[in-house]
């Protein structure tokens, strides 16, 4: 092994899990190719290298809202927020406010997925889709 891969090899054993992913995706994205693969093995796409790279790769078409934190000051507005857009009842949407990270809304078309987003973020959320 040479010394720039062994030099390689120590950094990525400090990455953090998170990192981890990041970085397999990354070299997915890059390289165009599948990490997946059994036995470790990275296998190259059918069309690597071609300038339509994304042609068959499908679009998402579901989404899930996902309610990540709630600042103290911002709570009611909030709560308010999700009781309306889920439809709960004041303890339930209590409960979901007060337990973040939680999904509020599944199977959400992207339209109706990002106004929820918009609507949470405005009034103090952290959200994501997911």
């Amino acid at each position: 092994m040479t010394e720039k891969i062994s030099n390689l090899i120590e950094e990525f054993k400090t990455l953090t899990l998170l990192e981890a992913a990041e970085l397999v995706k990354a070299i997915e994205e890059t390289f165009d190719v599948d990490a997946s693969a059994g036995g470790g093995v990275m296998m190259m796409n059918a069309g690597a290298g071609t300038s339509d790279d994304n042609a068959g790769a499908e679009e998402k078409t579901e989404f899930d809202v996902s309610l990540d934190e709630v600042p103290k000051d911002k709570k009611i507005s909030i709560l308010k927020i999700v009781r309306s857009v889920t439809e709960l009842g004041l303890k339930e949407a209590k409960e979901v406010v007060e337990n973040t990270p939680k999904v509020i809304k599944e199977g959400l078309t992207k339209a109706a997925a990002e106004e929820t987003k918009k609507v949470l973020e405005e009034a103090g959320a952290v959200v994501t889709l997911k």
